[in-house]
């Protein structure tokens, strides 16, 4: 059986810009493939682990072949499930605010808790990295209210896609989609970007 998960990467709840077009494309997604498990992982529920002093220990210590106990097996625990839940899914949405030209913390603190070797990748001296995550496929909706594509550096950078398309392609997820809605809510009404980034992810959603 198939199953998309959704990676909520906003704190915001129904106010959120990208949650809209997430539910957009889940709604819409749902009447075209009625037989795929959909589940969400809201990354700010604390189910996200901390990748603290407890889990470089344990993740050291299990690839040096040591056997792990107190705060280290317990950290390590909590990787390996976050990693299993994450690598359950065949399929991925990720909605993605901007927050200070890159990605929520929180989504960085996710993506450093999975990307482990032998889990998200391996390493090889002579070919460098490998992805383990393939023959997945991936949507991306990504937000934000100043930035947009051609507007001059006083408006901001983007370091929010490069850096996740990058990581997802590092991981093995060659298949990505994007939607991006980038309105500028300082000096413009955003409605009509709103609307076309809106048909774009219900597109996206039926084609996916």
């Amino acid at each position: 059986m198939t199953t998309l998960l959704h990676v909520a990467a906003s704190p915001r709840g129904k106010k959120s810009e990208s949650r809209a077009l997430a539910d957009l494309f889940l709604e819409t997604y749902a009447r075209e493939h009625p037989e795929v498990t959909v589940e969400e992982w809201d990354i700010w529920d604390g189910s996200v682990p901390e990748f603290d002093a407890s889990a470089v220990e344990g993740k050291m210590n299990t690839f040096a072949g040591i056997d792990l106990d107190g705060p280290a097996a317990t950290a390590w625990r909590g990787v390996t499930a976050a990693y299993e839940r994450f690598a359950a899914a065949d399929e991925y949405l990720f909605s993605v605010p901007m927050w200070n030209a890159s990605v929520p913390y929180k989504l960085k603190q996710l993506i450093d808790v999975v990307s482990q070797p032998g889990m998200v990748f391996s390493f090889d001296p002579v070919e460098g990295y490998t992805g383990l995550l393939t023959g997945r496929k991936a949507a991306v909706l990504y937000t934000g209210a100043i930035y947009g594509e051609g507007r001059g550096p006083a408006f901001g950078s983007d370091f929010q896609a490069p850096f996740f398309r990058d990581w997802l392609e590092w991981a093995g997820v060659r298949d990505v989609r994007e939607v991006a809605f980038h309105p500028n809510i300082a000096t413009a009404d955003p409605d009509a970007m709103r609307e076309v980034a809106r048909q774009e992810t219900r597109q996206l959603a039926k084609a996916f």
